[in-house]
């Protein structure tokens, strides 16, 4: 691959071409001195105004990306954000061939000379370039390559895996007039080419895995896995229910299609599970609930891992779709009540000490909602019942530097305040996972009841 040098160096190599070819024609004889640029337009009309002298001019206007190129070698880092190659960028050069004569009909008969040269030069072969691009210490007489062109031999232009390819192009009038319109110049007799594609690569270093000593080819059925539903069972052997709250220390069902196979796993929310096999068929799978799930938006993915290698080692390999549910927190009685105080108005404050499981993660959200109980009375009470909620103080872990030991907890004590003295259930909310009310035989919820008398 060519280094960023390579833009330049195929001007150059142009450049060379064209004024080799102008000698080799002895084109001198016809129109006199004859000089090969790369100027901008602007500023060549500047020059010959002053040496009136003829002129072929290539004038490089545009650079694009290569479009058959552009997506080779990607990606260029992996997952961690390290490099592991160096993918090419590919370039197409837009040039613009004008001639400028001295006297009349000189421009023409050097645009004719250009074309044809370029015509006859498709492709820039390997050894023109290294000949246009000698270093210093090949060059014998004189004081050798123009400084500014002394350090072009070291693009590795001759080097890269394409070569490049001479085309000519073609603009409208309109683009031809606003281009000229943009040079602030004089518009003159010209030819549109595009030399294709110059390869750039970096040459930072990159990390490279081990080569592959072997390679095993493994065939076997397609399994489309997918999940349908989740449900729940709260005792093992114990009943399905749809709908139901999903509480820790059940069992998971997963039902769905094509979830059996020889190694099946279950990946709750980050935990992989090995379900028994006989809990395990085609239409449903019967996991536990992992013990060290939080409560809240959990996802469920079966996966069916297959043995590969030598010797024959477990890997992941068919996976079905991503079902959520939702892991909802359990309020265990009893609940204390501690540093109970008259707020005045008959309003009490005080601290909530709760037992919740499964255990509350260190940045989990939680919040504590109260309702106030009233018995259902015949007739119904006209009494409108109170309703509050406070939302849990951040946890000392998350303090820098932490005040108290860090970790997940069952226990928390949650300030309220400004509440009417009575009877009120209690829900709490997880990561906005609400915690379960218990109700009696007559539909009336019933607990998590707590008095502040």
């Amino acid at each position: 691959m060519s280094s960023a040098l390579a833009i330049a160096s195929v001007t150059a190599v142009l450049k060379d071409l064209l004024n080799n070819g102008l000698i080799d024609h002895n084109v001198g004889a016809s129109v006199g001195e004859v000089t090969v640029s790369t100027l901008p337009p602007d500023r060549v009309d500047v020059l010959d105004v002053a040496q009136k002298k003829s002129r072929l001019n290539l004038f490089m206007y545009q650079v694009t990306a290569n479009a058959g190129w552009r997506n080779v070698g990607l990606p260029s880092r992996n997952g961690r954000g390290e490099r592991i190659s160096n993918p090419p960028l590919a370039l197409d050069l837009h040039y613009l061939l004008t001639s400028y004569g001295a006297e009349e009909l000189h421009a023409e008969i050097l645009l004719g000379y250009g074309m044809q040269l370029l015509y006859e030069t498709p492709v820039l072969t390997r050894a023109a370039i290294r000949r246009s691009l000698a270093p210093p210490s090949l060059i014998t007489g004189g004081s050798g390559l123009p400084p500014e062109m002394e350090a072009l031999f070291t693009s590795e232009l001759s080097e890269q895996v394409e070569q490049i390819k001479i085309s000519p192009a073609s603009l409208s009038t309109e683009e031809i007039s606003r281009m000229w319109s943009a040079f602030q110049a004089k518009y003159r007799p010209t030819a549109v080419y595009q030399a294709s594609v110059v390869l750039i690569e970096s040459k930072q270093p990159t990390k490279s895995p081990l080569p592959v000593r072997s390679r095993g080819v493994y065939v076997v059925p397609f399994a489309h896995l997918v999940i349908e539903q989740i449900k729940s069972q709260a005792t093992p052997g114990g009943s399905i229910d749809t709908g139901q709250p999903i509480l820790a220390g059940q069992n998971l069902v997963i039902v769905g299609r094509g979830l059996r196979a020889d190694d099946v796993r279950v990946n709750i929310g980050g935990v992989e599970v090995t379900p028994l096999d006989a809990d395990v068929t085609d239409t449903q799978i019967i996991v536990p609930i992992p013990a060290s799930l939080r409560a809240g938006i959990q996802g469920v993915q079966v996966i069916h891992r297959t043995l590969l290698g030598e010797p024959p080692t477990p890997h992941r390999g068919f996976e079905s779709n991503v079902a959520a549910f939702v892991l909802r927190p359990v309020i265990i009685d009893p609940i204390g009540v501690s540093d109970l105080q008259d707020s005045g108005g008959g309003l009490r404050s005080a601290n909530l000490n709760l037992t919740v499981h499964p255990a509350i993660g260190d940045t989990q959200r939680v919040v504590l909602m109260l309702n106030e109980f009233i018995p259902i009375a015949s007739p119904p009470s006209e009494v409108a019942a109170q309703s509050y909620g406070f939302t849990a103080p951040v946890r000392t872990s998350l303090q820098s530097p932490p005040a108290g030991p860090t970790g997940a907890s069952e226990t928390i004590s949650i300030p309220i305040s400004g509440v009417k003295a009575g009877s009120y259930l209690l829900r709490v909310q997880v990561d906005g996972a609400e915690s379960p009310l218990g109700s009696d035989a007559a539909g009336q919820y019933v607990s998590p009841l707590v008095t502040i008398s």
